[in-house]
């Protein structure tokens, strides 16, 4: 078995020096990258350079290396189908998703004798020390109470919560220089509600309250099953709650089309309800976060870090835009669109024809699905016209345009949930389901 322990960079200098050691090896990939393409007579584009598998794989490591907010960063960028980025691209920054490094165990002991005590070994019959699972911000680690009772431990690497900040002006500083972003672009505010997010998410304290209410709102709802924090075990870096048994999500691809059906509607029933009654929402659509239990049926919900309050005014403009949709109506869509921050005036004023010519599409695909009552997530038959439609509009990076935060954060879990459904080629009655929600 591969030996995955790595001891997590602490000091700020050597998270500098990593992340200095990361656009080194990305430059030397673009000159080589550069050089070869010339020499076949091509005339690349910075983009082109930057965007390689080789770079890719550079940056992946790197940020698995140094966990925290870097690797949570490139994990956002990882939720992809590969309709945006390059295929092999996605693939390669799925990793990311999948597996990180882990704390050697002299580290690990460290941090829980700081939470827990020196002796801290007596409170657990057994405590495993290799983790069951390793993320942006924590490993987990199975261990069993004197009184039998299973648990899951969640540890947060040391010295994550401090180096947020400066890990996210670091990777900020990273895509100025790379020249993938224009100096015109604003991206200060967003980067702000980024490192608010992570603070929240390394609160583990937090967490087991977010737990807690998600608890209580799907009380009674035999799809899902929420752990229980423990309390008496928690601390800011530590969160201690119920072992729930389950194989990864993605386990389901080999189900048949009932089982992928039912486990994919109740998420995008879930999201729904998220955004629409609940006025509370998960927001890290990453695929660990979801656990399939085959003999019940039933889906664990995972991390609750990021879970944040959906206000009335993005709820409602949500609503909008499904209304709008659902009618076909494209002046409706575009005025939802501004309210909802995914266009500015000037993006309509400058390229207004091809967003209504890229809705168009998309209406299109959806409405093939009223017929049967099913949409196919996996026929991506329309993406290709839909990118080479959008080719003029990402071209004109004058008018590219963020979204606000709170927008940027709800899409972010819609869209991981879609690209779940296309992973495990569901097929749902997504016209039917949105109307529901739509006339609320």
């Amino acid at each position: 078995m591969t030996d995955r322990s790595r001891r997590v960079p602490q000091a700020r200098l050597s998270r500098l020096a990593a992340f200095g050691q990361m656009a080194g090896g990305i430059a030397a990939g673009v000159l080589g990258e550069g050089a070869r393409r010339l020499a076949r007579g091509e005339r690349p584009q910075m983009s082109d350079l930057l965007l390689t598998p080789a770079n890719a794989r550079r940056v992946t490591d790197q940020l698995s290396r140094l966990r925290g907010a870097a690797m949570k960063l490139g994990q956002m960028l990882s939720l992809d189908a590969g309709d945006v980025l390059p295929a092999e691209l996605t693939e390669i920054l799925a990793r990311l998703r999948e597996t990180a490094h882990v704390m050697p165990p002299v580290q690990l002991s460290r941090v829980l004798a700081a939470g827990w005590g020196p002796d801290w070994r007596r409170r657990f019959a057994r405590f495993e020390a290799t983790p069951i699972a390793a993320a942006s911000i924590g490993q987990v680690h199975r261990a069993v109470l004197p009184s039998g009772q299973v648990l899951a431990i969640k540890v947060q690497y040391p010295g994550v919560a401090a180096s947020i900040d400066a890990d996210i002006d670091n990777v900020a500083t990273l895509l100025r220089l790379s020249g993938l972003l224009p100096a015109s672009l604003d991206v200060a505010p967003l980067l702000a509600e980024a490192k608010r997010q992570l603070h929240e998410e390394a609160d583990y304290l937090r967490e087991a309250d977010q737990m807690r209410r998600f608890g209580a709102l799907l009380e009674g709802d035999d799809r899902f099953v929420v752990p229980r924090p423990f309390d008496d075990l928690t601390r800011p870096g530590i969160l201690a709650m119920d072992f729930v048994p389950g194989t990864p999500i993605e386990t389901l691809e080999g189900a048949p089309q009932e089982a992928r059906d039912k486990a994919m509607g109740a998420l995008l029933d879930l999201v729904l309800h998220e955004l629409f009654d609940f006025g509370l929402m998960q927001t890290d659509p990453n695929f660990a976060n979801y656990r399939w239990q085959a003999e019940t049926g039933r889906i664990v919900l995972l991390d609750f870090g990021a879970a944040r309050a959906v206000t009335p005014e993005i709820a409602g403009a949500y609503r909008a835009l499904l209304q709008a949709g659902l009618a076909g109506d494209r002046a409706a869509l575009r005025a939802a669109m501004l309210r909802i921050g995914f266009a500015s005036p000037a993006l309509l004023a400058r390229h207004g024809a091809t967003i209504d010519t890229l809705t168009g599409i998309v209406l299109d695909h959806v409405g093939q699905s009223r017929a049967s009552g099913l949409f196919d997530f996996a026929d991506r038959s329309f993406v290709a016209d839909l990118r080479n439609r959008a080719a003029p509009l990402m071209a004109d990076r004058q008018s590219w345009h963020i979204p606000p935060a709170e927008t940027l954060f709800v899409q972010r879990k819609i869209s991981g949930t879609a690209l779940l459904c296309v992973r495990l080629r569901a097929r749902l009655p997504l016209v039917e389901m949105a109307g529901t929600f739509a006339e609320r």
